[in-house]
């Protein structure tokens, strides 16, 4: 075998385990529509945590979410112990950075969910 071939097959192989972790991980945290979410909402049972970044929430955001952005998540998680009562359900623009967020959330014993298709499925359901 190659040089090259080696190379290939691990760079194949990298691709398929991260395929393969997200997919474990979409399994292990509770996926949300934005229609159920509008009905908890109305129950004051979840706390709406919005990962984007600040450019993308002054362009819109859910009215009532709290904001950390994905990559101050593990220094600012403190923030969020007031809610260990309620379960937080992460969004983001298209739900792949919220589903990030809500396993390290869950690892760190908080409960958690994800918005299944993040802010731009909350945005066509309120559209309508």
């Amino acid at each position: 075998m190659s040089v090259g071939q080696i190379i290939l097959y691990t760079i194949i192989a990298l691709v398929i385990f991260s395929y393969l972790r997200k997919f474990i991980n979409y399994k292990r945290i509770r996926q949300h529509n934005a229609a159920e979410i509008i009905k908890r909402l109305k129950l004051n049972n979840v706390l709406l945590l919005d990962v984007r970044t600040e450019p993308e929430r002054k362009k819109g955001c859910i009215k009532g979410s709290v904001h950390i952005p994905l990559h101050q998540l593990k220094r600012r998680q403190d923030e969020l112990n007031k809610f260990k009562n309620k379960e937080i359900v992460c969004y983001c623009r298209s739900g792949n950075r919220s589903l990030n967020a809500a396993v390290f959330l869950k690892k760190q014993g908080f409960t958690v969910s994800n918005l299944r298709g993040g802010i731009v499925s909350w945005n066509n359901l309120n559209q309508r």
